[in-house]
């Protein structure tokens, strides 16, 4: 790897750039560069990023670029893509850009055909899916199954909600009617609101859990069996109907019940926020049809193909997670926003929080010293238009600094089934883009996007100089919209080799899971209440326990 000295004088460069912009503002730099958008946009197949509403110039993106290389980038991403384990904590592979691989791909895993075993779980996948779409699973009591319901958390249902609901303009035709749900919440809120408007004759579940350990889902799962055995009873079929299984663990899927024909399988080097492309996109297949899910893969896979060929400063990710690190380490900027200008698009900022705070949330280095920098910044968003009516306000007139990514597509309501009203919904797109473009404006400029700002009270003035990126999507499908989950993935690595941390873990989230145990067996009455915990715990859940 590179020397630990040429990271530094990187560093460095950079410290003494970051202290040049002290004071200049991104209007400042569009007046001294008027062609600044040619120069700092870059394309990949159906994405445009646009970088010139930064605070950067081709000289600091050409610096932080050697700051990647002085880093080791190129060793972490040839370790990363020959199936090595960078999963440093936990002795894994993190290889789920492995399951975007065509089927005559080469390379193997423990002398298997890396492709072959990923594309018979596909068949596998279609299979089912080829079935639910014809009509052809039958409840147990022989009626066609009409509705399913996918119980996960996190990365089971984070990703494949989100794809569900951002491709639905895609959906399939049937041969009757199929729809899909999602239920995540643990208290079983949600699954009891979906269970109240479906018939268990014709409801099949998916249980999604990669270790099939998770507290969440298999509550939920027990709840939705219960659900059924009081209306079709105990018979052995009962699961063999109305249960399908993904998980990584096919020992444990089999324990709960789940027949072996029933089971779709990954790998303990799928990490579960990477997941979606795996079997634990079944809810996808069964929105899009396989060819719509191989249409995801391949926008993926082309992203992977540009992340490790492109040069660095052409390199999409590269430079969407260097400009992460300079707002954050250089600017100190210490919070993200993602504001997508398309409906279809909501539940994509919640994807993203867990994809980068889960993976780079982090303050130990992988060679388990504390960092000496911060880390991931604070992410949060909204649809763009929602969000202009929520906390635009902070944004344009707040006192914190906050970074933007703007993401909206070219291309809308080009669909067959928006025909009709394609003229009106049409000029409904145009409103959005226009909006897209004039709030990112008024960000980076402020009052100088306004005419006699000057005589404008404060209160009415905008201070601009919040930096923002734009990425144009040509329209939003399953090739572009894989090609973007990717592109944020393989950001997310490279900051994270940047920080020297491991992005494939999170024992953040596992203590408060493990001490739970004891609260919940003091709300059962099988300990004692109180012991062993603080007073406020104590007092808290003495005030439960004097409501039940």
């Amino acid at each position: 790897m590179t020397e630990q000295s040429d990271k530094t004088q990187a560093w460095a460069r950079l410290k003494v750039l970051a202290e040049q912009f002290d004071g200049v503002t991104i209007a400042e730099l569009f007046e001294a560069d008027p062609a600044r958008f040619e120069a700092l946009q870059r394309r990949c197949g159906p994405l445009l990023l646009d970088m010139s509403k930064q605070r950067v110039t081709n000289e600091v993106l050409a610096e932080l670029c050697r700051l990647a290389d002085a880093s080791g980038l190129s060793f972490w991403r040839e370790r990363l893509f020959a199936g090595e384990r960078v999963n440093t904590s936990e002795g894994r592979s993190a290889m789920h850009w492995a399951l975007r691989l065509p089927a005559e791909a080469d390379g193997d895993l423990d002398g298997l055909p890396l492709a072959g075993m990923i594309h018979a779980q596909l068949q596998r996948m279609e299979s089912l899916v080829t079935k639910l779409h014809a009509g052809q699973w039958r409840g147990v009591s022989g009626e066609a199954i009409t509705h399913v319901v996918n119980i996960g958390v996190g990365g089971s249902d984070l990703g494949p909600l989100m794809v569900c609901d951002a491709l639905r303009d895609f959906k399939v035709e049937t041969a009757g009617p199929l729809r899909v749900y999602f239920a995540s919440t643990m208290d079983g809120s949600q699954l009891a609101q979906i269970l109240q408007t479906l018939n268990p004759h014709t409801t099949l579940f998916i249980v999604s859990s990669k270790s099939f350990t998770t507290i969440d889902t298999l509550s939920n799962a027990d709840t939705a069996r219960q659900w059924l055995q009081r209306s079709l009873g105990d018979s052995p079929a009962l699961l063999q109907c109305h249960f399908i299984g993904v998980s990584a663990a096919p020992e444990k899927m089999t324990e709960w019940g789940i027949s072996k024909s029933n089971q779709l399988l990954l790998w303990d080097w799928v990490g579960g926020r990477y997941s979606l492309w795996s079997a634990i996109g079944l809810p996808i297949a069964l929105t899009l049809g396989m060819a719509g899910f191989r249409e995801l893969l391949d926008g993926a896979h082309h992203m992977d193909w540009h992340f490790c060929e492109a040069p660095g400063t052409e390199n999409l990710p590269v430079l969407m997670a260097m400009l992460g690190i300079w707002n954050v380490n250089l600017l100190g900027i210490n919070a993200l926003a993602i504001l997508p200008y398309d409906g279809r698009l909501k539940q994509f900022p919640a994807y993203l929080e867990q994809l980068e705070m889960e993976s780079n949330g982090k303050r130990v280095t992988r060679d388990g010293a504390l960092v000496t920098r911060n880390t991931c910044p604070i992410i949060w968003g909204d649809v763009g238009p929602n969000a202009q009516h929520a906390f635009y306000q902070l944004l344009h007139q707040g006192t914190q600094p906050v970074a933007c990514d703007f993401i909206v597509p070219a291309r809308r309501y080009r669909e067959a089934q928006h025909l009709e009203g394609m003229e009106e919904l049409a000029a409904q797109h145009q409103l959005a883009i226009a909006n897209c473009l004039a709030q990112s404006r008024l960000l980076a400029f402020g009052d100088a996007a306004l005419a006699d700002a000057e005589s404008l009270p404060l209160y009415r003035r905008y201070r601009g100089n919040q930096p923002c990126t734009t990425l144009l999507l040509d329209e939003l499908s399953p090739f572009s919209l894989g090609a973007l989950i990717a592109l944020y993935e393989h950001k997310v690595f490279v900051q994270s080799v940047i920080w020297e941390i491991n992005p494939f873990d999170q024992w953040g989230v596992e203590m408060g899971k493990l001490i739970a145990v004891d609260a919940l067996a003091q709300l059962r009455a099988e300990q004692p209440l109180g012991q062993g915990l603080d007073a406020s715990t104590a007092g808290l859940l003495a005030a439960v326990m004097d409501k039940h």
